[in-house]
């Protein structure tokens, strides 16, 4: 069997590992038109910023480590232009020479990746403008900075990589300006949880200028201003561009390969494309959701080595299927961790889904051993139950708390069964109660109306349309003073039980403390006195005044 491979990153090196593994006997070729192979694209930010220190760290593998290890023949900076399906041959072009020549396969496999969105702005070509994808991107802008020593830099887009590579030039004493056409830095969470982001962002000295549009980029071959819609000028001395990337799916199209309506590969579990003996993997083809069955398209190197693997596994006769993914993500900005699985409020709303939102800060582990405060945002499906996704904002034990939430959507669990989950608890390491098990806790609670929860966004809108009801403040009358509640009273918990004499037990109550625990206490004493339309305010009087200065 011959087996040739386009492209040679994460899926492209996963496939032709694992048929080798599988059969000794296959011949196995892979074309990629760049000059690395098996890269980590996601340590680019901290090759640039120095934490990295040598491109080497980035490229551990190479053509002649494939040759040795696995006898693959990797061909580098060799571009496959076309692909006769019926004839069965590839033509590649050697970008060294100019050379032309015709290869054939019996199986063909396309991973040729996706590549970062050159936004049509006049000025993008300018010297001191670097997207942000591969090594030699990399190498490019740390070279430039490394050179120029430049003082301000301005990062088109807010995403995983613009905001590493934000705090990676603050480290390094360069200005940062993030332009975002969106409200809110990182597209792909709820609002209520990037708007803690960007407090963080804020405080290390990052200006944001979110929903705006970037139109021009002004200077003659080298950007010394950025120009937005709004009219603002901001003077620079580097422009990264990290607006996006799109799957490299011309190839397949010119071929014929049926893409699907993410815009990458159509394939099926086995990785197969519409064209008999053709398969794609990795970040050119899109792969379906976990919670919804329906495609989606996560350009991940966790995701592309999986597909990859699954790909190599069947070509050579084996039964592995791609099970399809969550969209998990994870990142760290100036010490804070934010991660993401499943599906946000915003895409669980648009489903159709009758949700449950929980906004739960507890610390990663007991005060006395330096725990911190981790917000986890839950978001679950009354009718059956089952987490449907989950945002975590933290300092501490995030990477944890987020892969267990993934294990229990993966395995369909209900909310209940996450108080049940035998973690692992020591002081060092978590608290008794751990955040994963209080977050299930509650969200059982809320949906059988035991202790039910309320919004920010969801009290807002009851207090704006007017609605007749009871808003009890259950803090300290001096955390009160400070900031509450609109239209809230002052009732400490201490006193709760006196005041609720003279309070209407059947008008709708929501009560509320810092963060939510306290809160409940109230519920639950309110509810034992007879008051029957009881709500806790989900995250507390934190949660509420980042909605009420961030909006929602």
């Amino acid at each position: 069997m011959k087996l040739v491979i386009i492209g040679s990153v994460a899926a492209g090196t996963s496939v032709a590992a694992k048929a080798r593994r599988n059969n000794e006997d296959a011949q196995i070729m892979i074309y990629d038109r760049d000059y690395d192979i098996s890269y980590s694209g996601c340590g680019i930010p901290y090759y640039v910023g120095g934490e990295v220190e040598s491109r080497d760290d980035l490229t551990p593998r190479d053509a002649a480590f494939f040759k040795k290890r696995y006898n693959i023949d990797v061909m580098t900076r060799h571009n496959v232009t076309a692909v006769d399906k019926d004839a069965k041959t590839v033509t590649v072009e050697n970008l060294e020479t100019g050379d032309t020549f015709t290869d054939a396969y019996d199986v063909l496999v396309l991973a040729t990746g996706a590549s970062s969105i050159i936004p049509p702005i006049p000025g993008v070509k300018s010297d001191n403008v670097f997207p942000i994808r591969n090594i030699q991107h990399a190498e490019a802008t740390r070279s430039f900075v490394d050179s120029t020593d430049p003082k301000h830099a301005t990062i088109i887009g807010a995403g995983f990589i613009g905001l590493e590579m934000a705090e990676q030039l603050k480290l390094r004493g360069v200005d940062v300006t993030i332009i975002e056409r969106v409200s809110q830095v990182m597209p792909p969470l709820d609002k209520d949880m990037a708007c803690r982001v960007e407090e963080h962002l804020e405080k290390n000295g990052i200006e944001l200028m979110l929903g705006e549009t970037v139109t021009e980029l002004v200077g003659d071959g080298h950007v010394d201003r950025v120009v937005t819609e709004s009219g603002k000028t901001i003077e620079t001395d580097l422009v990264i561009l990290s607006v996006g990337v799109r799957p490299n799916v011309e190839l397949a199209m010119q071929m014929g390969v049926t893409l699907g309506e993410t815009g990458a590969i159509a394939v099926n579990e086995r990785m197969e494309t519409n064209i008999p003996d053709v398969y794609a993997a990795g970040d050119v083809a899109e792969s379906f959701s976990i919670v919804t069955g329906k495609p989606i398209w996560r350009p991940l190197g966790s995701t592309a080595n999986k597909m990859g693997r699954t790909a190599g596994d069947v070509i050579t006769g084996g039964h592995l299927e791609h099970r399809g993914i969550l969209g998990t993500g994870i990142f760290k900005v100036f010490g804070l961790a934010v991660a993401q699985t499943g599906l946000a409020e915003k895409e669980a709303r648009e489903l159709g889904y009758d949700i449950e939102v929980l906004h739960n800060t507890k610390p990663d582990k007991p005060a006395y051993m330096g725990g911190k405060d981790m917000t986890i945002k839950a978001v679950a499906d009354r009718a059956t139950r089952q987490l449907l996704g989950v945002q975590i904002v933290g300092f501490e034990g995030v990477d944890k708390r987020i892969d267990v939430f993934v294990t229990a959507i993966t395995l369909k669990a209900k909310v209940d069964d996450l108080f049940h989950l035998d973690l692992a608890y020591a002081p060092p390491f978590s608290t008794t109660k751990d955040p994963v098990m209080y977050t299930g806790m509650v969200l059982s609670n809320s949906i059988d109306k035991a202790a039910r929860l309320i919004t920010p966004a969801e009290l807002q809108t009851r207090i704006d349309a007017g609605e007749d009801m009871q808003i009890i403040d259950t803090r300290k009358a001096s955390q009160f003073e400070k900031a509450c509640v609109d239209c809230a009273v002052n009732v400490p918990l201490g006193n709760l039980r006196e005041a609720a004499k003279d309070m209407d037990k059947d008008k709708k109550t929501v009560v509320y403390c810092n963060g939510g625990v306290t809160g409940n206490a109230a519920q639950n004493v309110l509810r034992n006195l007879g008051f029957t339309d009881v709500y806790n305010l989900s995250g507390g009087n934190k949660n509420y005044q980042l909605f009420k200065k961030y909006g929602n």
